[in-house]
């Protein structure tokens, strides 16, 4: 029998996890604890060890960014994944949260479908890209934010790490960086879905990164591709891309 996928909901409205939950466990997605703070999302996290976190920016006591940064924090396998949940599409305590760690975003307005489907592609590995506005928040907060946010010491190193990578590499990270899926990379570098999948694999291992968000995040920060660059093309990856 199949685990079922489990969840935590920390928003500090109640008819807002009412109907995250109702949603998600009419999909067979367990909630196994909601949280109205950030610090009782932190307690309700080591407590239950959910596979997802649907997170919340702005709470009393604690806000989502700190219980990102804490969550994501702690060492050891079983560290879920966090989507953060906002009513602002360009926000840079999200830009903040991507680069804490965090899997991706979601507007509150989000389809019940879209939702489910966000929930399950994170849980598998992959990174939530929204469309468009993803590329374009971190593309707005990148630069101008990198040297405020807490944490940034370790990013000289993966600066110097960028040299370690191939020419082919370096030019992936740059298309991924352009919200460009796997399907999409192997229709534009002539190569299979395969050897694409072994090239993202290989960027994120020798960068030290979680998944594609943080690959973003760190293309715009070093400067390997240009904030506002094709800023009205939709070129992000949405669910149900890798």
């Amino acid at each position: 029998m199949t685990t079922p996928l489990r969840a935590v909901i920390a928003d500090d409205q109640a008819l807002v996890r009412t109907g995250f939950k109702m949603i998600l466990a009419a999909q067979g997605i367990e909630v196994v604890a909601e949280a109205e703070t950030g610090t009782a999302a932190v307690a309700a996290v080591r407590r239950t060890m959910p596979d997802v976190v649907l997170m919340d920016i702005r709470m009393p006591e604690m806000d989502g960014l700190e219980a990102t940064r804490k969550i994501l924090a702690a060492d050891g396998q079983n560290t879920p994944r966090v989507i953060i949940l906002t009513t602002f599409d360009l926000d840079q305590y999200v830009y903040a949260a991507l680069n804490a760690g965090a899997s991706g975003f979601l507007l509150k307005d989000v389809s019940p479908e879209h939702l489910v489907s966000a929930v399950r592609m994170v849980q598998s590995g992959d990174a939530l890209l929204a469309p468009t506005i993803t590329r374009r928040l971190v593309a707005r907060f990148a630069r101008r934010d990198e040297a405020a946010l807490p944490g940034n010491q370790g990013r000289a190193a993966q600066h110097g790490a960028l040299a370690t990578l191939t020419a082919r590499e370096s030019e992936v990270l740059r298309l991924i960086a352009r919200g460009l899926s796997n399907a999409e990379l192997a229709a534009h570098l002539h190569l299979s879905e395969a050897t694409v999948k072994t090239h993202v694999a290989r960027i994120l291992a020798k960068l030290g990164l979680r998944d594609r968000v943080q690959a973003v995040v760190l293309a715009y920060e070093t400067g390997l591709v240009a904030p506002g660059h094709g800023e009205g093309e939709d070129l992000a990856a949405s669910p149900g891309q890798s």
